[in-house]
């Protein structure tokens, strides 16, 4: 009887779904964060920094693997098809996980039903941006400019589908004015030409185009946050003179694929509200121009409802804008 016993204890604990063995001692080894793009730009480096912080309160290795092409699909791809047993994540973009599903024909993953939303990272506003020798000076004058010479305007962005990209025909079509974008291999060239006034103008997030406008390489023009930044005393918000409720940012979040256990997406969730306690870590974020949260704002319910929301609101701007890709 006693062996009996123990043996349909045993076959119980086998019978238990892979969540629930596991969520006892979690994490019980590294955890993988799956970035979709090269390492070294934008969305790299906050993932690593997030990371860094939030594996201090888990008390475990969190890795990054950089899956990049594209345009970040690739990785979420493969994020979406991997064990939801809490031990691979993904670290969503605005691009791949709102606007994709516009812009693509066929996308081998759906944002809103293959993955659960972890917590969201604090945005990143952008701010329009002219060369250092630009005759514009306001956002105004560059709407004057557009408004009477259609398609002469030159916006340089980080490639077809990109944030830059996708602000800028946001921009245009409220602004009642017609560009020509200008598609680079990343941020980086982009902002060269820009600086080398080889292209008018373009939209580049506030924690890159910083030392740029510091160092008086380019001109800001006009923020996209709802107020106006410390580390750009005098600038306005876009919405401020120009196109009034105009405002947008980069916004990042983590995702789990979906079937991840609750009880992950919470421990993963509490490590983040304890990492966001910390005023050395928030302040750091602060000053480089990236833009901290409500705090209702981060949690998984509210981000999956956002990012709902920004798939809605990103199939207008690029129906629009007639952005295609295949």
């Amino acid at each position: 009887m006693k062996n009996w016993m123990a043996a349909l204890t045993v076959a119980g604990a086998f019978a238990l779904p892979l969540g629930a063995q596991a969520q006892d001692n979690y994490p019980s080894r590294a955890i993988t964060w799956i970035v979709p793009f090269a390492a070294g730009g934008p969305t790299d480096a906050m993932a690593r920094n997030v990371a860094n912080r939030v594996a201090q309160e888990l008390k475990q290795t969190i890795l990054i693997e950089n899956v990049g092409g594209a345009g970040g699909t690739i990785g979420a791809a493969k994020a979406a098809k991997s064990t939801p047993d809490g031990y691979t994540f993904l670290v969503g973009h605005i691009g791949y996980m709102a606007a994709a599903p516009s812009l693509y024909a066929r996308l081998p993953y759906d944002p809103a039903r293959d993955f659960q939303a972890v917590f969201r990272f604090p945005d990143t506003p952008l701010v329009l941006l002219v060369g250092e020798k630009s005759p514009y000076k306001s956002v105004s004058d560059l709407i004057a400019f557009g408004k009477q010479n259609p398609g002469k305007l030159n916006f340089s962005n980080a490639g077809v589908g990109s944030t830059s990209h996708l602000v800028a025909a946001m921009f245009a079509s409220q602004a009642g004015m017609e560009i020509t974008p200008i598609a680079y291999k990343g941020a980086g060239p982009a902002l060269n030409d820009l600086m080398g006034n080889q292209v008018d103008a373009m939209f580049d997030q506030t924690n890159t185009a910083l030392p740029q406008t510091q160092g008086g390489k380019v001109r800001a023009l006009g923020l996209t946050s709802s107020e106006r930044m410390p580390q750009f005393p005098e600038v306005p918000t876009m919405g401020e003179k120009a196109i009034p409720g105009f405002q947008v940012s980069t916004w990042y979040g983590l995702y789990a694929p979906k079937g991840t256990p609750d009880a992950v997406v919470q421990t993963m969730y509490q490590a983040w509200q304890k990492a966001l306690q910390d005023q050395a870590f928030t302040g750091r974020m602060s000053e480089q121009g990236i833009q901290l949260l409500q705090p209702a704002q981060y949690a998984p319910a509210a981000f999956q409802q956002f990012t709902a929301e920004e798939i809605q609101r990103w199939a207008q701007v690029i129906k629009q804008a007639g952005i295609t890709l295949q």
